[in-house]
């Protein structure tokens, strides 16, 4: 039996894991600027934390999540996303006791079980980040300016910012009322999936993707024009530190994103490299979400934004400029004590922080010169009995074939 990967996985090969690290290296070099701290929290959580927190009409829970029974019969769910996972983290820890304001970030493996396609997997990668414990409106545009500088550092220049408010607990309710109003008009014309939101989620309805939805919902009324004076003035404060940080936005009267959990500010950002699937990055405000979970009266915000997606987006824009790692040296024994020599040269220069490869499959000097080729090695040497008799050899550079003679106790020092 021929086994293969379960569909809607990947394998990410050692060609690829170049360009994983050098996204994550600039996540994490990000991060840090920005004060965030890394949470690493499991990838399976009770079903009830998804479904509490997510929304039970969402997309996600009633279609997509990796749910299953383990053997004391206690529903287990992969996450489909982190922010929960961090959520519970962060009041089963008492984290917010610890400090007013607790700054996190993640990158991991997520799991839903959707069609499959370009940038978006039924096993897929995120990082993302949650500030809890302050209210500030400049907590919000920090999180946009979080992945905005990562893609910055990876050298994107090519997308959108689109921004909306969804108004609080107060607000949102009274619109809700109006929304739901105009959507019964048209109630019969909508897609199975909105007519279910209608009564429970009608803000979703102006999120959904069918092409008829959007034309029956195009002149439907929007949660902007209706925010409390809170609100409102939280959204402005928004927009006035985007344009004193210069950041160029749209706001989105349609964008509610497709989670239940936001309060006031969403924000999502697109590229055009990544076709009609063009999201890398989305966000907002959630300050009742910890609260729901069983915590603290607790204001948060954060973001999550797709790996497999900002790569696509690299190499479309030729940006993927992660290099390899590659051997230092490689080591060419000619005989059997001359590959025993290298074999522990090799150990002694590994353990002082310099890469090293030898032969291990006994091959003929010519193919060790082509191994050590295909392996892109910086420098070649080539000991046998009369170099280990002189204990010195010609050390080789594979770019530029200059050969430099060295002494074989002092290797080390030839390579730094």
């Amino acid at each position: 039996m021929k086994f293969r990967s379960i569909k809607g996985t990947k394998d990410i090969l050692p060609d690829e894991v170049a360009a994983w690290q050098h996204v994550e290296s600039t996540v994490r070099r990000v991060m840090h600027a920005f004060n965030y701290k890394e949470i690493r929290t499991p990838v399976f959580e009770q079903t009830s934390l998804f479904a509490r927190s997510i929304g039970e009409l969402t997309d996600i829970v009633s279609k997509e999540m990796y749910t299953f029974l383990d053997r004391s019969e206690e529903s287990i769910t992969l996450r489909p996303e982190g922010t929960a996972s961090a959520l519970r983290a962060y009041i089963q820890n008492n984290l917010g006791e610890q400090n007013p304001l607790v700054k996190v970030y993640y990158i991991g493996p997520m799991f839903r079980q959707e069609r499959p396609q370009a940038g978006r997997l039924r096993q897929f990668h995120q990082f993302g980040a949650e500030s809890l414990g302050g209210s500030s409106p400049q907590l919000d545009v920090e999180m946009m300016l979080l992945p905005l500088e990562i893609y910055r550092q990876l050298g994107i220049d090519q997308f959108a910012l689109k921004i909306n408010s969804v108004g609080c607990e107060k607000c949102r309710p009274i619109y809700k009322t109006i929304l739901q109003t105009e959507l019964k008009k048209v109630f019969d014309q909508l897609s199975h999936d909105s007519q279910l939101r209608v009564e429970n989620n009608p803000l979703r309805v102006l999120d959904s993707k069918d092409e008829n939805d959007k034309q029956l919902t195009a002149h439907a009324p929007l949660i902007k024009d209706y925010l409390c004076d809170e609100c409102k003035n939280h959204f402005v404060t928004v927009r006035s530190l985007l344009d004193g940080a210069g950041i160029k936005y749209e706001i989105d009267g349609r964008l509610v994103r497709g989670l239940d959990y936001y309060t006031k500010t969403a924000f999502e950002i697109t590229s055009t490299a990544l076709g009609s699937q063009d999201a890398l990055a989305g966000g907002g405000r959630y300050d009742i979400l910890v609260e729901e979970l069983g915590g603290k009266s607790t204001p948060g915000v954060g973001f999550a934004a797709g790996i497999e997606r900002l790569l696509i987006v690299l190499t479309k824009l030729e940006k993927n400029t992660a290099i390899a790692t590659t051997p230092k040296i490689f080591l060419i024994g000619l005989d059997e004590p001359s590959r025993q020599w290298a074999f522990l040269k090799a150990q002694e220069l590994r353990r002082s922080g310099i890469g090293a490869e030898i032969d291990y499959l006994a091959r003929s000097i010519k193919a060790q010169m082509r191994e050590a080729n295909r392996q892109q090695a910086e420098y070649v040497v080539v000991v046998g009995e009369s170099e280990l008799n002189s204990k010195s050899a010609k050390l080789k550079h594979m770019q530029t074939g200059e050969e430099t003679e060295v002494s074989l106790d002092s290797l080390e020092q030839s390579l730094r």
